[in-house]
């Protein structure tokens, strides 16, 4: 029986079977076989793959052996678990992004804490004259998810504290235009931090702010899927998402 699971995880990112056999060094006709035949192949080049595809080896093969292992890699991704956000170590947030080389990332409605953090911004400056790609992802103000979530909090400012956001980052639009700064009208159901290889996912939980609900610390690991699949969420939100206008600022 033929995987088509397989075939369809290559397609999505766009690679032949000989180049993903290039890239975990296997013969392409061991990679036909995976795929026409429905070959299992060994564990090693079961999470290369899924690596690779970025998707959950579990996504492409029913190994029992592969399940197990995959559970217990995710378990191993999360570095630590925090009750509150608040409880998180200050210096947590700028340590993790002072580490990016590749990808710095915030995805949520405000991250009003962020925003009005001088040092926060000093970091940026200096992240995007390096190497790493920065994407700050904040709410729409007028969107309904912003407005809902707002409901769910138990205010209706949320709109507000967007804008105070945005006014704290406007003067790195004109000094720093590599600062990729984006609008987005999703449903977030966490906010995220993004930093290479490193993320704290922070929960929205209803009624209560983000900043009581949880925070989980995850490191990625080959094959875990954990840390994947919340860095998929900041691909597909950015992708989406639109630049930031003058009216998203002062509201008029």
């Amino acid at each position: 029986m033929s995987n088509e699971r397989l075939r369809s995880a290559l397609l999505a990112q766009g690679l032949s079977v000989q180049e993903l056999a290039d890239q975990i060094d296997v013969n392409p006709k061991t990679v036909e076989r995976w795929i026409t035949q429905g070959k299992v192949p060994y564990r090693r080049h079961q999470y290369a793959t899924a690596s690779l595809l970025k998707v959950d080896v579990t996504t492409l093969w029913d190994d029992a052996r592969a399940v197990d292992s995959a559970t217990d890699l995710s378990k191993a991704e999360i570095v630590a678990v925090y009750p509150h956000r608040h409880m998180v170590p200050t210096g947590l947030w700028r340590e993790m992004y002072a580490r990016a080389e590749k990808y710095l990332d915030v995805l949520v409605y405000s991250g009003f804490f962020l925003a009005e953090d001088p040092q926060f911004h000093d970091l940026l400056k200096a992240k995007v004259q390096g190497t790493a790609q920065v994407r700050i992802l904040l709410g729409d103000p007028d969107c309904p998810a912003v407005q809902q979530r707002g409901i769910d909090e138990g205010h209706r400012v949320m709109g507000s504290k967007i804008r105070n956001a945005l006014v704290n980052y406007s003067p790195l639009f004109a000094s720093h235009p590599d600062i990729g700064f984006r609008l987005h009208d999703t449903t977030l159901y966490n906010s995220l931090y993004r930093s290479d290889d490193e993320m704290l996912v922070n929960p929205h939980v209803y009624g209560i702010g983000a900043y009581m609900a949880p925070v989980f610390h995850l490191r990625r690991l080959p094959g875990g899927g954990l840390f994947e699949t919340y860095a998929n969420s900041i691909e597909q939100t950015w992708g989406r998402a639109r630049q930031v206008t003058d009216h998203d600022i002062t509201g008029a």
